[in-house]
């Protein structure tokens, strides 16, 4: 299996002196491409730096991460901006929409930054709303959707670009029971089907009960790591 992302003694520290607070402790950590796997604790244990330091958000105190051979702690910001829009799929616990755009331009807004073309555009739109039972809800705001149609043009806009890797921070936490798993229904079918890397961060047993990988973590380091 080929690595995709990887973690070499990884550490955040919060403040100076007294005041420093450990976030990570040397988090050493491969995850291979196709993976669906879920970062788990407690508050506090670590995963939301764990997710930043993974996608550029923030910086590592000491350590590397690196995305398909390559070394994102050391890019510029116009360089991690490129490289996190042409390999990495986002979805957020609170949808992160943007309020003033349609379901279809939501959808296609990386696209666009991607310089994609217009036809290449609609046609993916169009498909992959079909794929996440949207079809018909193209003109729609999200502020005329329920929190689950959101959450679902949110994956819609993750997956439309085709990355290579999707960050799912509490993709369900918003969501009723029903809807929620008929997200992971569709998230664990495109993972099967494309081959795409899902990495999760949660408290939702059921998307633990679909990874085939759960990554703990207390106090900052890699308390278990159970392939399933």
């Amino acid at each position: 299996m080929k690595t995709i992302i990887e973690t070499n003694k990884l550490t955040k520290i919060y403040g100076k002196g007294e005041l420093a607070v450990s976030a990570l402790r040397g988090i050493d950590l491969t995850i291979n491409e196709g993976e669906f796997t879920a970062i788990v604790g407690p508050s506090g244990s670590g995963k939301t730096t764990f997710m930043n330091m993974i996608t550029g958000i923030d910086t590592p105190s000491s350590g590397e991460v690196s995305i398909d051979g390559k070394m994102i702690s050391k890019l510029s910001g116009g360089e991690l901006s490129e490289f996190r829009k042409n390999n990495l799929g986002f979805i957020f616990q609170s949808y992160n929409l943007i309020p003033v755009l349609s379901v279809e331009e939501n959808v296609e807004y990386i696209m666009l930054l991607q310089g994609k073309d217009k036809a290449y555009r609609r046609e993916r739109v169009s498909h992959i709303l079909n794929e996440v039972g949207l079809s018909g809800f193209e003109k729609r705001l999200p502020t005329q959707l329920s929190g689950g149609q959101q959450q679902r043009v949110a994956v819609a806009r993750a997956m439309a670009s085709k990355p290579r890797i999707i960050i799912a921070d509490e993709p369900t936490a918003n969501l009723d029971s029903a809807t929620g798993t008929a997200l992971l229904d569709m998230m664990q079918n495109l993972n099967e089907r494309d081959g795409m890397t899902f990495l999760f961060s949660t408290h939702d047993d059921h998307i633990m009960s679909r990874a085939r990988r759960i990554i703990l973590l207390k106090d900052g380091a890699i308390d278990s790591d159970e392939i399933r």
